[in-house]
């Protein structure tokens, strides 16, 4: 079943109830996982970075990176309290740390056994590490980057999961990724979501093919993360073999901030999670042959050998005396010729299922 990842992001607004509102959402929408976002602003900026354009554009506010995100920082006392609400509810609890500080709390104080790499960190690689070095399972998102980018990261997770405390090198790294154990640890521990770091992003640049392409480049398991307006990408994803889908939502897509509206309203994404699941089940098991709600219908719309007209027994059978006719529960007409020349074993009227 395709792991859906309902993305409250920083869509709480810096707001505990909020969070908690993002959470009931994503739940009763039927997604399997809500996650968050968890940082320390001044640890992953400085005060004078300036925004993203989307970021200006979307919240209507032109500030800087660290005023906008100090002011949407969640508290550990929230994180704590928001991971009991989700076990008591019954979906998974998930955050992204952007620091050291911000992954050190959520696996050794919140126990998370599964991390989310974001796009803009793949490049940043001693916080790879840090995250490999947990042991956590790893989701892992490319978007802008290169298939070499995305080898580089691996390299530096292949090397975190097997070394835990030499300094990687070049060549440690590379040895690592090609190792038999390498390999199997990524296999098993390592998915892969294609994503375009666009906000919304535009349908001409989804590019959903890539995702064929990580896979058979990786051998790992490919997933999707969608920044385009609407359900329909998303959806689109699962059918092209995605094993995760991850996607913004918020409560209001008209609440100030840099994400909202980007965003998919509640009644979006429990229409989006209803849309995979459906598309889950038509893609079935690959086998061909009739399905059980069709086979009753074989004898009404297929057609048997029938007699075109009287046939006297130890007459031939010719083109001129047999036709090819409905109900389809008679002679299959696969068979037409191989009777044509034989004799008939029996009296037939006109319209009579050839039976022999």
């Amino acid at each position: 079943m395709t792991l859906v990842i309902a993305e409250a992001g920083v869509n709480h607004n810096g707001s505990d109830e909020l969070a908690y509102e993002l959470v009931d959402a994503a739940y009763q929408a039927g997604a399997d996982i809500v996650k968050f976002q968890t940082f320390k602003a001044k640890n992953i900026v400085t005060e004078e970075a300036e925004q993203a354009e989307y970021q200006i554009t979307n919240s209507g506010q032109k500030e800087s990176q660290f005023s906008m995100l100090k002011r949407l920082e969640l508290s550990y006392d929230t994180h704590h309290k928001l991971v009991k609400y989700c076990h008591d509810l019954g979906i998974e609890f998930l955050s992204t740390a952007f620091d050291s500080e911000s992954l050190e709390f959520l696996v050794n104080d919140l126990g998370i056994t599964r991390l989310k790499l974001p796009s803009g960190e793949i490049t940043n690689a001693p916080l790879v590490l840090e995250h490999a070095r947990t042991d956590c399972d790893l989701i892992v998102s490319t978007g802008m980057a290169t298939l070499a980018e995305i080898e580089q990261v691996l390299s530096v997770i292949a090397f975190g999961y097997l070394n835990k405390s030499d300094t990687p090198t070049d060549e440690l790294l590379q040895a690592a990724y090609f190792s038999d154990e390498g390999k199997r640890l990524l296999k098993q521990k390592v998915t892969l979501l294609h994503c375009t770091t666009e906000y919304p992003a535009p349908y001409s640049d989804i590019n959903l093919n890539a995702m064929d392409t990580m896979a058979d480049s990786f051998k790992l398991a490919v997933g999707y993360s969608d920044h385009s307006e609407g359900i329909t990408v998303p959806i689109a994803a699962v059918a092209k073999g995605a094993v995760l889908i991850e996607k913004h939502f918020t409560v209001d897509k008209n609440l100030p901030g840099p994400d909202h509206k980007a965003s998919l309203d509640p009644i979006e994404l429990k229409a989006m999670v209803e849309g995979i699941r459906t598309v889950e089940k038509v893609l079935g098991d690959g086998i061909k042959g009739p399905r059980p709600s069709e086979v009753k219908n074989k004898a009404v719309a297929r057609k048997s050998l029938v007699a075109a007209k009287d046939i006297a027994v130890g007459e031939p059978f010719s083109v001129t005396n047999i036709a090819v006719k409905r109900p389809g529960n008679g002679i299959n007409p696969i068979h037409f010729w191989r009777y044509l020349g034989s004799q008939s074993q029996q009296n037939y009227k006109a319209g009579d299922l050839i039976n022999e």
